[in-house]
């Protein structure tokens, strides 16, 4: 378990210094919504006052991991998700870019392997593998250069941006969705599951 909890212990500390191969264009500010007005005998549950400088007090329901579930084309990978014990610092921490592979991807794992890694004694290499697909920082697509990209697990991923018919892969696999907004991040659909280096199924 030491490894998982290394990588869970990783994903809700935040990370900083991912480099300047996804360089934003600009830095959007959080939205202050915040009001002092208050209606004379009303009740506030509704409305939960909060601190405008941590938006992320009370999780609003639209976290990467709520959106991947809301999406019927991700759900091996939140089963997966699920199973690695990462669900709730996915859903709480980021902001996150969120390399996601669909279930063909899932599918296309040679046979007997996905069942492997959904075994309890397996967790922490599933969470491995998962890690892999996550930058610890909101990329949109428009923002994707070409370069090497920290992980969360640790290891780079390499992008590569096609300029001609600006087509995006990471490592082999090829991003056929863009920017699936979540409150925490954004999720980039791609074809196959990438592993870490050296990292032997």
């Amino acid at each position: 378990m030491k490894t998982r909890h290394s990588l869970t212990k990783r994903l809700t500390a935040g990370f900083i210094g991912v480099g300047a191969v996804f360089a934003l264009a600009a830095c959007g500010t959080p939205d202050d919504t915040a009001t002092d007005t208050t209606a004379p005998g009303d009740p506030v549950a509704t409305e939960p006052d909060m601190p405008a400088e941590d938006p992320s007090a009370a999780p609003s329901g639209n976290s990467v991991v709520d959106v991947a579930a809301s999406d019927a084309s991700f759900s091996t990978l939140v089963q997966a998700i699920e199973a690695a014990g990462l669900a709730e610092p996915l859903a709480s921490g980021g902001p996150y870019t969120i390399f996601a592979p669909t279930n063909e991807a899932f599918e296309a794992l040679p046979d007997g392997t996905l069942e492997t890694l959904l075994q309890p004694e397996n967790q922490d290499l599933l969470a491995q593998v998962l890690a892999y697909h996550v930058v610890p920082q909101e990329v949109m697509a428009a923002d994707v250069a070409t370069g090497e990209v920290p992980t969360v697990a640790g290891p780079s991923i390499s992008v590569v941006v096609d300029e001609a018919s600006g087509e995006v892969m990471v490592n082999e696999a090829m991003v056929i969705q863009t920017d699936i907004q979540a409150d925490n991040g954004v999720i980039h659909a791609i074809d196959q599951v990438i592993l870490p280096p050296g990292l032997e199924l």
